[in-house]
């Protein structure tokens, strides 16, 4: 594409808890005027893939309003501030929403979760060395902890079952990373 896509404007429509919607009127290549919608993610997020010793993978199952059902998915959050590590932000949602901790955490990878729309990134982390404790949810939140073996989960992407991105993405980079050992 020699030619560049172009912002004219960008108009905000709401400012939300996390979201800001915004309308950008955009320029595109052969001259015609689009209007695009953008979400802007203030804040960013992290997850983590907590691995028991055993192998087994901690999963959280909740109600999602926009897909109006529970899933299941890996823990995780926004960030508290754009400054607030990511590491960080992955600790205290592992503690948070199932109770474990770990001081053991590894980058596992960085994804751009809607890239058409949304700027939203999230780092994903691998937690080992676990040691149980009590969930402390925030309010308004109904999480239940449940473990599965890999095998498990695998399964579950592979029939379609579990669908949520962050989650697809970090079981199989962990997947490939194990198999390649």
């Amino acid at each position: 594409m020699k030619e560049h896509v172009q912002r004219i404007s960008r108009e905000l429509l709401r400012h939300g808890a996390i979201l800001d919607i915004y309308k950008d009127t955009m320029r595109l290549p052969d001259g015609k005027i689009e209007e695009w919608d953008f979400l802007d993610h203030r804040m960013g997020a992290a997850a983590v893939l907590p691995v028991l010793e055993d192998g087994r993978i901690i999963m959280v199952r909740q109600y999602r309003n926009a897909i109006e059902r529970e899933t299941l998915e890996i823990p995780a959050g926004s960030r508290d501030s754009k400054t607030e590590p990511t590491i960080e932000c992955a600790k205290r949602e592992l503690a948070e929403e199932t109770g474990y901790q770990s001081d053991d955490l590894s980058f596992l990878l960085s994804l751009k979760t809607t890239v058409a729309f949304c700027d939203e990134f999230i780092d994903v982390y691998l937690a080992k060395d676990l040691h149980p404790g009590m969930q402390h949810l925030d309010e308004g939140e109904a999480i239940d902890v449940e473990i599965y073996t890999l095998e498990e989960l695998l399964q579950m992407i592979y029939s379609g079952k579990l669908q949520d991105a962050k989650t697809v993405s970090a079981i199989l980079a962990y997947a490939a990373k194990k198999f390649q050992s």
